[in-house]
This record gives structure tokens, sequence and C-alpha cells, in this order.
């Protein structure tokens, strides 16, 4: 079974979507049966195995992305790797170029909502945008053979506009990569951060719907024996003395040692459609502070951490009190269970592979050889 993923979202800064599509082919490789392919924008038309690059048009502002203008090459390209199934993982030109592709080859295409586009483009520019998006997005993930959500909320949403075929799919962890034993008794002081503070933390790109201004209001409301440290581009530097920032992209090996050396995750993020740093969090073994909306509400347990009103720096920081008056350590051996019980990559990949084999025809499950 050969599997083809397309999508502009692989740029280097681009979170979840990459490090979804990494730990599949991750996964995949150790299935026999198995081949994947990804075709992603490059600065040229390019193969080095299974990953293929055709040019596109580099963004600005845009973290690196590249935006594909014209369909007919990534339809072209799919074409020829002749896949069995096509999973298609973002709105744009690569998603139309994978339908068109499907339909040609007489494959199944799924499409993956991983981002909420008219919501996020909704809230820069105002409602009529908003259901402009929200109409041309019913239409084209109507067109899918199936259409994958990460959380209920995102599923639902896609259900209420009138697309039928959805199903919940959620994201992993990695469960080695991010652990408790990352810990380092030295980092705080590495960072000039005492020894004696509550340690909050919080890793991400600066962009409107992660509302930093929150998280620094919530700072100054809980005042000296909390820190915060901010991790991510774009950050602000005008911050409270309990903020410190590390304004730049980071690597996946400094974050989850930033996270287990840290007492807690603070979210004020309120259009998570999966919340990948608040799962990395709890793998860490810290709980997690977030805003009762989107993604985080659901995949945020109780016992795991406190979910406070949104948009709201004294319901936050009372959250924080709250937390920490409580055995923090306790909360965070409790996420820790959880994050390995629900979002291990070869569970959740597993799952995925059930449901491409029943597209393709309902076909042998393969056995997923486990690695502990």
């Amino acid at each position: 079974m050969h599997i083809a993923d397309v999508t502009m979202f692989h740029a280097p800064a681009s979170g979840g979507v990459r490090t979804y599509l990494q730990a599949k082919h991750r996964v995949f490789s150790r299935i026999p049966q198995l081949r994947t392919s990804l075709l992603v924008p490059g600065a040229e038309r390019d193969s080095l195995g299974d990953h293929h690059t055709l040019p596109a048009l580099h963004l600005p502002l845009g973290q690196g992305y590249r935006f594909p203008l014209r369909g007919s090459p990534w339809r072209d390209a799919l074409i020829d790797l002749k896949p069995d199934l096509i999973e298609a993982g973002d709105p744009y030109v690569t998603a139309w170029a994978a339908l068109d592709a499907g339909q040609r080859l007489g494959v199944p295409v799924v499409g993956f909502y991983h981002s909420d586009l008219p919501r996020l483009m909704g809230d820069r520019f105002g409602r009529y945008v908003e259901k402009r998006l929200t109409h041309y997005v019913t239409t084209l993930y109507s067109q899918f053979d199936s259409v994958l959500a990460p959380c209920n909320a995102m599923a639902n949403r896609l259900n209420d506009w009138g697309v039928n075929n959805v199903r919940v799919q959620p994201l992993g962890v990695d469960l080695a990569q991010f652990n408790p034993q990352q810990c380092d008794s030295a980092f705080r002081q590495t960072m000039g951060i005492p020894s004696d503070k509550k340690l909050l933390i919080f890793v991400g790109r600066n962009s409107r719907e992660k509302n930093i201004d929150v998280l620094l209001t919530t700072m100054r409301q809980l005042g000296s024996d909390y820190h915060l440290l901010l991790m991510g581009p774009g950050m602000p530097h005008h911050v409270p003395s309990n903020v410190t920032i590390v304004d730049r992209c980071c690597g996946a090996h400094e974050v989850a040692k930033a996270l287990a050396s840290s007492d807690a995750l603070l979210h004020a993020g309120t259009r998570e459609t999966f919340g990948l740093i608040a799962q990395e969090a709890m793998a860490s073994g810290i709980p997690v502070i977030a805003a009762n909306a989107g993604a985080l509400a659901e995949n945020v347990p109780l016992g795991a951490g406190i979910l406070c009103k949104p948009l709201d720096p004294v319901a936050m920081a009372e959250a924080c009190v709250a937390l920490f008056s409580n055995d923090v350590a306790a909360s965070g051996r409790y996420a820790r269970r959880h994050v390995e019980r629900h979002f291990n990559w070869d569970g959740v990949m597993h799952s995925l592979l059930e449901h491409y084999q029943q597209l393709c025809h309902g076909s042998q499950p393969y056995a997923l050889h486990q690695h502990h």
C-alpha cells in the first residue's frame, strides 16, 4: 500500500503538521508492506528517496512557507507517484490538485483539516471573510472521501457546516523525546531564573490567536513568586520583570528540556485545533493551565491541569494559584500517564492505518511492530 501526503504546511517552523508527517513516516516505515511519499513545496524540483519537492513562491512573513500558485504540476506529480491513497494537509492549491489526481487515478483522497482557516482569518479580517471562507472550506472538504479533524470541537464545526464524512484523528507525542527525564537541574541557573520561583512556560509563535498579551497580564497579576519563560519567534521584548524571552525558533531537544525543567505550561490560546505543545508539556510530566477553549478544553483532562475562562488574566492567575496550592508534581505524573495512554504515536498511527485500509477496500490490517 502506497500513501502519498501533499501539503504546503511543511516549513522549518511549521509545527504540528510537519511533526505529524514525520511521525507518520517514522511509524509506517517499520511496516514492510507500506510505502509513504511526501510532496511539499521547495526552492526547486527535487526528489530524495520518498521526499519530493516542487518549486513554489516564498511567502513574505510566512515563517518559511511557500505557496503553490498552479495546481497542474502538483496533480501531475501525484499521478506519477501512483499512490493507493492521497492525503491533503492544507486547504489550498495542493488540496484541489490531490482531488484531481485521485479522480484520475481512481484512488481515495483524504483531507486533513489541521487548522481552522475561517476562524483564524475571521479574527483578523471580520465576519464577511469568515463567512466566505466557511463556504469555501465546506465546498472543498465535501469532496474528499474522508475528512480528518484533530479534535472533537473541529469535527463538530465541520459537521455543522454540512461536511459529513468527518473522523476525529488526534495527533500524538514523541514520548521518548518529551519525557520527565529531560529535566535539567542546572536549567534555571543557565537561564538566569531564580530557583525558588514557580516556573511557568509557553512555547509557540507569537501569533494573534496565541494571546501572548494575556500571558503577560497574568504575570503582572501573579507577581514575583512566579516566573514565565516565553520561547518562540516574534516574542515581544517589553515584558514584566518576571518574564524571560527566548525570541527564536527552538529545536525539539531544547523545547523538551525546557518543558521538563519547568513547573507548568501556561497557554492562553483560544484557536487551538489540537494543542500539541500542551500534549508535549504533559508528556514532559508537567501540568497545564489553559484557556477553556478549542482543543485544549478536551485534551487537558481533570487532574492534569486547570482550564480557566478564556482571555481573562485574572481567572488565569487564580488558576495558577489554585494549581500550585495542590500537589503540582502529582498532577504532572498524572498528565504523563494520560498522554502515554491516549497520544502515543504508535497507537495514533495504527488507528489511522486501519482507517486508510477501510477506505482502500477494507483490506487486511497489517501488524504494527511495537518498539518499546
